[in-house]
């Protein structure tokens, strides 16, 4: 056990809430953000506006159980000052930030729209959230860490910035704008490598696979989808995750480039690791 803490983006469900308790069962304390403190509340998602299950709260008493401490910071990934106001809220609660996940991404339209059809407004409010707050909080952290000689960016990129879509989105495949904006987020950390060699910082991109959420059902994605990929549980990439936050991948796993979290769990057999939200 340790006293180092980490601040997760989307923690109200799926990957960054599972994340969050693993963290917290590890040793560390946690700073989670999402637009959900309370259950029942409503956001928009994917041009609907739901109530979905998960919420800042539930993930923090899910976090007490395993013995951590977590601090819920309501947060809107498509808001700046928000997203400052967060990032100041933890380190004036903790001193400092070890771990940055940046998990969070934007869910609104347009992620799967076909390039004819997708807007000025949906592209810019995508890579607000998928490109410009997670480079927010960087600028929020990295200092500190450049400072103390010590700290852990991990960026969640996706398989599809990577790699040609078998089919169009609505027939299996992806748009072009979500993966776009995560081929963007790829690039940061080599970046960083390049210009902070020497401050003793671990820089990764981690890639979940297809990992089935509320969120992707209500945008379409569906059976079809399903059929094409082997989907990897939120649970399972938590607990790579916590591995990664103490642990050195080996050079096989080619780390400068993009660490794969379903291969990784394999590896680890962690594939069958159980969900600790209770």
């Amino acid at each position: 056990m340790h006293n180092k803490v980490a601040f997760i983006t989307g923690a109200s469900r799926g990957i960054g809430a599972e994340t969050a308790v693993a963290l917290a069962a590890a040793g560390y304390r946690v700073a989670i953000t999402a637009r959900t403190l309370a259950e029942g509340e409503s956001h928009d998602h994917v041009g609907s506006s739901v109530a979905l299950p998960g919420s800042l709260e539930a993930t923090a008493a899910a976090v007490a159980k395993v013995g951590g401490e977590a601090l819920c910071l309501r947060a809107d990934i498509l808001d700046p000052e928000s997203i400052a106001g967060a990032a100041q809220a933890a380190l004036d609660h903790f001193g400092r930030i070890d771990l940055l996940f940046n998990n969070a991404v934007y869910q609104g339209n347009g992620n799967i729209e076909p390039v004819l059809q997708v807007t000025e407004e949906q592209l810019h409010a995508i890579y607000q959230g998928n490109v410009f707050t997670p480079l927010a909080l960087v600028k929020a952290f990295l200092p500190g860490m450049i400072e103390r000689r010590s700290g852990t960016l991990l960026n969640m990129v996706s398989h599809s910035a990577f790699t040609d879509p078998p089919a169009a989105a609505d027939k299996g495949g992806w748009g072009f704008a979500y993966p776009s904006s995560k081929a963007a987020l790829s690039r940061m950390v080599a970046s960083l490598r390049a210009e902070h060699p020497d401050a003793n910082l671990r820089l990764y991109n981690l890639e979940p696979g297809l990992v089935m959420t509320e969120v992707m059902r209500l945008a379409g994605i569906d059976d079809a989808v399903m059929a094409r990929f082997k989907p990897c549980t939120p649970s399972a990439i938590a607990a790579v995750v916590a591995w990664l936050a103490d642990n050195e991948p080996p050079a096989d796993w080619e780390p400068q480039n993009v660490l794969r979290g379903p291969a990784i769990a394999k590896a680890l057999d962690l594939l069958k690791t159980p969900s600790l939200l209770g």
